[in-house]
């Protein structure tokens, strides 16, 4: 496969690409925080006051002030006992999972989960099985097989970003055994899902005594890392026993700071989450008027899979003719077998960007 294209982002919405600029409808950061007027001095004074790498592991010399500032702000927003900060949100999960890998029978895994998530169902000591996509009904069948000693841990994504469909998680908790738990990858949903931008547990409206939710801080948070949000006793365990997080050196403290900036523009500017909303809610609306089959849930990912490669075709020459870029996703070990295209809706998407990708994506 060859390299993928390279373009510079030279405002909140819009890309240089092929030296013309274009509405920009890809990637992750969906309040578009990474480029919020604050965050350049947050990381200029993080700089200057910590340096760049603390050059250690936290268990080590490595465990910088900061951090535990930021995991305290983390629990704090998310109204949790505790937050850990891991490196990358990619890691997140295999981290938890080897602070967790003793306490349970089996593994059940989402069969279009994350990669990160597959990676993370090896670190447990039991077997692995995947169950249907999204499907409540069919991992209540596979629960039912397991005996009265049986004490699983069902893996999923929160919102997946391959198609912007939210996980059942209540359905989940009703058929799982008392002693098993749920580890959510909640890369895409933190900070954007629920009433306070909590994920998908509070979009769900689910306690949270039988999650581990794990978030990357490079998605809605627009900085960098990773965390693990549970209770503390699952702190105390990842730190005594994850080798992932013994052995690694954590993000730079310059980002830690932008990553407290942040959290605290979401804290103080309720209105980006609500533009986010209504914008998702504009376009999703005005899809499903055209016949398009997407969801009602309140995701700022669409998608839309081309039949045939002359389609595809098609679509993309309607999208460069309206200037967007097209953001055509080929995701190698993804869930998805083919390409297709993936827009990501952001809080900072003007009406006239939002008019003209549903007029390139309705228009025949």
């Amino acid at each position: 496969m060859p390299p993928p294209d390279t373009f510079q982002q030279v405002n909140r919405t819009f890309v240089r690409w092929n030296n013309r600029v274009y509405s920009y409808f890809g990637g992750c950061d969906y309040l578009r925080l990474s480029t919020h007027r604050r965050v350049p001095a947050a990381m200029r004074a993080g700089m200057r006051k910590y340096g760049l790498n603390v050059a250690a592991s936290r268990v080590t010399t490595g465990n910088h002030v900061i951090y535990e500032q930021l995991e305290e702000a983390l629990a704090k927003f998310f109204d949790i006992p505790a937050a850990t900060l891991v490196p990358s949100g990619y890691a997140a999960a295999a981290i938890a999972a080897q602070a967790l890998q003793d306490r349970f029978s089996r593994v059940l895994i989402d069969e279009k989960a994350h990669a990160s998530l597959r990676d993370a169902s090896r670190q447990f000591r039991c077997p692995a099985e995947p169950f249907p996509h999204r499907d409540g009904a069919g991992l209540a069948r596979l629960l039912a097989r397991g005996g009265a000693r049986d004490n699983p841990i069902v893996l999923t994504d929160g919102l997946f970003a391959h198609s912007g469909e939210v996980a059942p998680l209540a359905h989940y908790l009703q058929c799982l055994p008392a002693r098993g738990m749920i580890l959510v990858d909640d890369a895409h949903g933190a900070g954007i899902l629920g009433v306070n931008g909590r994920g998908t547990p509070e979009y769900a409206g689910v306690p949270r005594e039988r999650i581990v939710q794990t978030l990357s801080l490079s998605k809605a948070f627009g900085a960098f890392g990773g965390a693990i949000l549970g209770p503390t006793a699952l702190r105390e365990k990842i730190v005594q026993s994850s080798p992932m997080f013994a052995g690694s050196t954590p993000l730079p403290p310059p980002l830690a700071a932008v990553a407290l900036e942040t959290l605290d523009i979401m804290r103080s500017e309720p209105g980006l989450r609500h533009r986010l909303e209504r914008n998702c809610q504009q376009v999703r609306t005005a899809l499903r008027e055209q016949g398009f089959p997407v969801s009602s849930a309140p995701s700022p990912i669409i998608v839309f899979h081309p039949s045939t490669p002359e389609e595809a075709g098609a679509m993309r020459e309607r999208l460069l003719s309206r200037k967007i870029f097209p953001t055509y996703i080929e995701y190698p070990a993804g869930p998805e077998e083919q390409g297709y295209f993936r827009f990501a809706i952001s809080s900072e998407h003007t009406q006239g960007q939002l008019a003209d990708l549903l007029k390139a994506m309705t228009t025949d």
